[in-house]
């Protein structure tokens, strides 16, 4: 022990790290536990609060929608006022909003406190990281940033049971209001342990860019929205228009991303991360990923509710095959797979992918014959997708982030989430548009065959997040290559 190590204290460990890391995986489980619940009560909601069809989609996308634009601005809001402080604040808005929802006496106020709670979810989860590396060293903060996987898991086996079940029971006539009222007691739990976090801010304040934000939701809200309870085979002049036009303010946004950080200020996205040739690669396999996933569980649960009659309660167990798929392969990809096998548990995930939604699609084609019947072996068809998704998602996070810079790192893995995020929007509102306009309510051939072309459609978002991430891992290799790893 030499004498320097002899005379520099040893940093005293935060007393209070644990229980203040409980209340930040609390923090995350209840962003996840929220979308899954929601989407599994989404029919029971429209069938009490009427309106149409479409607004199912909206009641998923209301939510997502600011969540994916807001959510780096919400990392920047810590930076400069305080993560302790700003993830306070959301979880206090994400309560009220949950109230708001539940309170909700129709269609368009319920969607407008949606998108409150999906504002509200982008401000709490971009603390999460920083939080956690104001309280722990070592080893134990790699204990503790290894303890969100697992915790995220278990919320995604939770979610759409939990729905079911809350739903289903009907407690004190509440109905589908409990799925947004259960966000109440777990807020409270997390806002009594909040006192144990350290605040933390960014060394370095960096600026806000509203007007980026401000262009990154108009332009994406402009693609979405014509895309969400239509006909996508006869979108009108008008529809058509307005996706041009939002793409045309995207264009806007990048330019307006470079000249921000030509000026010296802090972009809402690091143009940097755009030298490294795999990481569009990357952000465009994470859009197509996410928009299969999301966009396939709502049209199963769509056809299971209104074309098969099948009460929420089943809904939500149909879908435990998928959840409990998803956490075992998630945690023994991360455990050990990606470690030995590398970008070919990526690969091999999406080829898991693909059976399950090839397998599913058979399934409601033999279903043909009894169109009200439950499909059993969809959940066997349902758990290969799960054990896709899980296999895939740690390997494509591990690799998409390898070639990037320690400085990089965290404006990347902000941008991934909330690509990951409008992903789940385009998936619910293009998918669910699909199924939707090819069926008609309450007629459960139609809705088999709908539901087919729905999943053909994931079918062939899998094969587009395929070759993306072989970009992806060539890119990466031609970068590990140039510089001699």
């Amino acid at each position: 022990m030499t004498a320097e190590r002899v005379l520099t204290p040893t940093p005293t460990a935060y007393r209070w790290r644990w229980p203040a890391l409980a209340a930040l995986l609390l923090g995350e489980a209840m962003n996840l536990l929220d979308a899954t619940i929601v989407q599994v009560a989404a029919p029971a909601i429209h069938a009490d609060l009427g309106g149409s069809v479409s607004d199912i989609q909206w009641f998923t996308t209301a939510y997502t929608l600011p969540f994916a634009v807001l959510l780096i601005t919400g990392g920047r809001l810590g930076d400069i006022a305080g993560r302790k402080r700003l993830f306070v604040i959301g979880v206090t808005g994400f309560m009220l909003a949950s109230v708001a929802c539940a309170m909700a006496p129709s269609v368009g106020l319920l969607i407008a406190f949606r998108v409150l709670q999906g504002g509200a979810a982008a401000v709490i989860i971009p603390q999460t990281i920083g939080l956690i590396k104001a309280m722990f060293t070592g080893p134990e903060m790699a204990k503790a940033l290894g303890s969100i996987g697992p915790v995220m898991g278990l919320a995604a086996v939770c979610g759409p049971v939990l729905g079911g079940v809350l739903t289903h029971a009907d407690l004190f006539g509440s109905s589908w209001r409990a799925a947004f009222l259960v966000n109440v007691p777990l807020s409270l739990v997390v806002l009594a342990l909040t006192p144990r976090l350290l605040e933390s801010r960014a060394p370095q304040r960096p600026t806000l860019d509203l007007t980026g934000t401000l262009l990154a939701m108009a332009g994406i809200g402009l693609v979405v929205h014509p895309l969400i309870g239509a006909d996508l085979a006869a979108l009108s002049w008008w529809s058509w228009g307005a996706v041009a036009a939002g793409l045309c303010l995207m264009a806007v946004f990048a330019v307006h991303q470079r000249r921000v950080a030509r000026a010296g200020r802090s972009p809402l996205v690091e143009p940097s991360l755009f030298a490294h040739r795999g990481f569009p690669a990357a952000l465009v396999t994470s859009t197509s990923f996410f928009a299969v996933t999301n966009g396939l569980m709502t049209v199963v649960v769509l056809q299971l509710q209104l074309g098969a009659g099948v009460g929420v309660l089943k809904a939500g167990l149909t879908l435990a095959p998928w959840s409990a798929g998803l956490a075992v392969a998630s945690w023994i990809a991360g455990a050990h797979l990606v470690k030995r096998y590398g970008q070919r548990v990526m690969s091999f995930g999406l080829a898991v992918l693909s059976a399950g939604a090839l397998s599913a699609i058979a399934v409601y084609r033999a279903a043909d014959a009894d169109p009200g019947s439950y499909p059993t072996p969809l959940l066997f068809a349902l758990g290969a997708v799960g054990v896709g998704v899980g296999l895939f998602t740690p390997a494509f996070f591990t690799i998409a982030l390898k070639p990037l810079r320690p400085q990089e790192i965290g404006s990347a893995a902000g941008l991934l989430n909330a690509v990951q995020q409008l992903g789940a929007t385009l998936g619910v509102a293009v998918l669910g548009s699909v199924y939707l306009g090819s069926t008609h309510s309450g007629d459960a051939a139609a809705g088999l065959r709908a539901v087919q072309l729905a999943v053909w459609g994931a079918v062939g978002l899998v094969v587009v997040s395929f070759g993306a991430s072989r970009m992806m891992v060539d890119a990466s290799a031609s970068a590990d290559a140039g510089t001699g790893r």
